[in-house]
């Protein structure tokens, strides 16, 4: 099963269009979603800070909330956008 994480900020309000969709992801095309928030922990924010060499190769040179990575392909999805163009990104392998 693919494993993917959704780094989010708990009061983000791009996060809170995006963490429905990762539900639905997971739901729909059996994908593992981590979800961690990054705004109030700092564990998971250093794990994020950690993968910031792949998070800002995809994300225009910013490490902001919401991203998702997919840590085995070392690829990241960056910000709001529709459920198809994540869906078409987390089906990549």
């Amino acid at each position: 099963m693919k494993k993917i994480i959704i780094f989010y900020g708990a009061e983000c309000p791009h996060c809170h269009v995006m963490l429905p969709l990762a539900d639905r992801l997971a739901n729909e095309e059996k994908v593992e979603v981590e979800k961690l928030e990054v705004w109030h922990d700092e564990k998971n924010a250093e794990k994020m800070r950690k993968l910031a060499g792949i998070i800002r190769g995809a994300c225009s040179g910013e490490l902001g909330v919401p991203v998702f990575i997919d840590e085995k392909n070392k690829s990241a999805f960056c910000g709001e956008q529709t459920y198809a163009e994540l869906k078409k990104w987390a089906k990549k392998k």
